[in-house]
């Protein structure tokens, strides 16, 4: 049976994803706030107790998600482009 099951799993197994960037980038936070400027926090949550992500998005659509760390560096973790705030629907 699992001869016949196993090149179906091999078909099915989703492609290797592409980032933007090679690595992760991390700096002192005032410094990577700088090469931020134009975009607008757009939203933020505890990650844990040492870190917040925060995305960062511009007017023109591009945005950088940031984890920012208790020691005063930030790290960019993804870039992309075609952000589009999401408005809760009213209650």
């Amino acid at each position: 049976m699992w001869r016949r099951l196993i090149p179906f799993l091999v078909l099915a197994a989703p492609a290797a994803a592409q980032s933007p960037i090679a690595e992760v980038i991390c700096m002192p936070r005032a410094e990577l706030m700088l090469r931020l400027q134009g975009a607008e926090l757009a939203g933020s949550g505890l990650r844990d107790q040492e870190a917040v992500l925060e995305i960062w998005a511009s007017p023109a659509g591009d945005w950088t998600l940031v984890q920012s760390h208790a020691n005063g560096m930030a790290c960019i973790l993804a870039m992309g482009e075609a952000w589009e705030a999401v408005v809760p629907p009213p209650a």
